[in-house]
């Protein structure tokens, strides 16, 4: 690129970040509620034939893939509600929030699963946060219990899959951040310090051993538990294992700002100030700010976009400021990345079964959910949008 260029390309892509101005937020609520009452009609007739499914994914072909409160992304939808009737304050949203959300209360027995805290917390949580109904209470503090019991005090660090034993024999995956919510929030309403104390252990080794210089982030880090030892460190739906897979850095941006809210730990705060030092600076982050499914990714640019990452960042840049001394720096991208999605990435009204944004990436290696709707695309779009509002 000559020199003349490139300074015009730089003055646009200045252009586009000053111009960025936080979203008009209720018109966009104002959509949603058009679009999840679309939803709602389609989730209903899905689950007339399979009342054991309870929460709408992504499309599949062009279909509504539902899911039971089994998988990772069950509680999603629910909390999406939940949003709805905290901004707007109309019964409908909260009785559709109640409803949804008493689909995921078996979770709370399930130990199989690390998620405990994306399908609970995202739902029960946020349900909580705003009702304080003290049953929600008491299904958060299982939730937490059960997932507790997936530590190993040798390897510091809560289990992740279960599948893929001959792969990983004890694999910690860097999404695993996001459920400490749950156990940090299961200490404040009970007083028993057991939950934090794992939670804290497990920011800890993750942020010791799932980080490359640069803070870029590995997906898959694989312990031996006999000894607390680092196995390998790889991927599994990145591209490559030393790549930087764009929603796991938006995961371990996410995650050690919150734990930083949680604990006050300024080591907390200054890995997420790192991680996002990386994710700002990244020669492959578009002028819009959305990112490729992978920061790496070969292809780039003619590589799929993933949304979902580009809604967690943003989220993560909203809360990190109010704690950041970078705060002018990260709003001005987070606006960006909120005007982008709000005018680029949003599905037509009545379109895409009553998903709300488009072209997020699921896992790009196994050709699984590229190019598509995804529900926590929605959940984290207006996360970020109602914290952008009370910024």
């Amino acid at each position: 690129m000559n020199k003349k260029l490139y300074c015009a390309f730089a003055l646009l892509i200045a252009g586009f970040m000053a111009e960025a101005q936080p979203v008009k937020t209720a018109a966009v609520f104002a959509d949603a509620e058009k679009q999840t009452k679309v939803m709602l009609t389609n989730v209903a007739e899905a689950r007339e034939s399979k009342p054991e499914l309870v929460a709408p994914r992504t499309l599949e072909n062009g279909q509504l893939k539902m899911v039971a409160s089994k998988d990772w992304t069950s509680g999603f939808f629910a909390g999406e509600l939940w949003m709805l009737y905290d901004f707007t304050k109309k019964p409908e949203w909260k009785t559709k929030a109640e409803t949804y959300t008493a689909l995921i209360e078996k979770e709370k027995f399930n130990g199989g699963t690390h998620d405990m805290g994306f399908k609970v917390y995202c739902s029960y949580g946020t349900g909580y946060n705003i009702t304080k109904d003290a049953a929600y209470k008491e299904v958060i503090i299982q939730s937490a219990r059960t997932l507790s019991t997936r530590f190993n005090p040798k390897v510091g660090c809560i289990r992740s899959w279960d599948h893929h034993k001959e792969q990983w024999p004890y694999p910690v995956i860097i999404d695993n951040m996001m459920n400490l919510e749950l156990l940090f929030a299961a200490t404040r309403l009970t007083g028993d310090s057991s939950f934090y104390k794992i939670a804290v252990s497990h920011a800890n080794t993750t942020m010791k051993n799932h980080f490359r210089p640069d803070y870029s982030s590995y997906h898959v880090v694989d312990y031996d538990t006999a000894t607390g030892k680092v196995v390998k460190k790889n991927t599994h739906q990145g591209f490559a294992d030393e790549s930087a897979w764009s929603r796991g850095q938006a995961w371990a941006l996410y995650g050690y700002t919150m734990c930083y809210r949680e604990t006050r730990n300024k080591a907390y705060l200054q890995q997420a100030e790192n991680v996002a030092k990386y994710i700002l600076n990244h020669p492959n982050l578009p002028a819009d700010k959305i990112p490729y499914w992978d920061f790496n990714a070969p292809a780039i640019p003619n590589e799929p976009r993933d949304v979902s990452a580009g809604a967690v960042i943003a989220s993560g840049l909203l809360e990190l400021a109010k704690y950041s001394k970078n705060k002018k720096e990260y709003l001005p991208v987070a606006n960006t990345m909120l005007q982008s999605i709000t005018n680029t990435y949003r599905s037509p009204i009545g379109e895409n079964k009553g998903f709300l944004l488009l072209h997020s990436t699921g896992s790009k290696p196994s050709n699984s959910e590229v190019d598509v709707p995804l529900n926590y695309a929605d959940y984290y779009y207006l996360e970020a949008l109602l914290r952008q509002k009370r910024k």
